[in-house]
């Protein structure tokens, strides 16, 4: 059985991937100086794109994908 994992940073370089049937959302979430995550959303990504503004702290919960991409299932901004 696979695990979540919790993520909490800044969001920086929000980028739309695809906006047909399923928007699709990609962002790099910076954690500390150091560790940087690049992050896809497609649950709720249009809301995410009107709420979240690059610098802005959030709270993510997801998974990896066999690409090793993290999947954000939810989030929260702080």
């Amino acid at each position: 059985m696979e695990k979540g994992i919790c993520l909490k940073g800044s969001v920086e370089k929000i980028k739309v991937l695809k906006l047909e049937e399923a928007p699709l959302i990609r962002f790099t979430l910076t954690v500390n100086e150091v560790y940087k995550e690049n992050c896809l959303i497609k649950s709720n990504a249009l809301n995410f794109l009107y709420l979240v503004t690059e610098g802005k702290t959030i709270v993510l919960f997801g998974k990896r994908n066999k690409r090793n991409q993290f999947i954000v299932q939810k989030y929260h901004i702080m």
